[in-house]
């Protein structure tokens, strides 16, 4: 399901293209959960399931770097 079909739930304060945006105008090639959320409107916990969601269709990848911590970049597709 997208985001611009119906789904229950709140409607997300922040789209994916928002989310996508970050990245794109960052000159690092790697984010952390934190660095994303840091640039967006919604709790890191937030920014995470985003992240999660968007890694699930493809348009980031991520790497565990330890412990809790994860990198997230842009998929190629993206």
């Amino acid at each position: 399901m997208t985001e611009n079909e119906s789904s229950p739930g709140r409607k997300p304060r922040v789209s994916n293209e928002e989310i996508i945006v970050v990245f794109r105008t960052t000159d690092d090639p790697v984010l952390s959960t934190a660095e994303v959320a840091d640039q967006l409107p919604i709790k890191r916990r937030a920014t995470l399931n985003r992240l999660e969601a968007l890694e699930e269709e493809g348009r980031v990848d991520s790497k565990a770097i330890g412990g809790r911590n994860r990198v997230w970049w842009l998929s190629e597709s993206t």
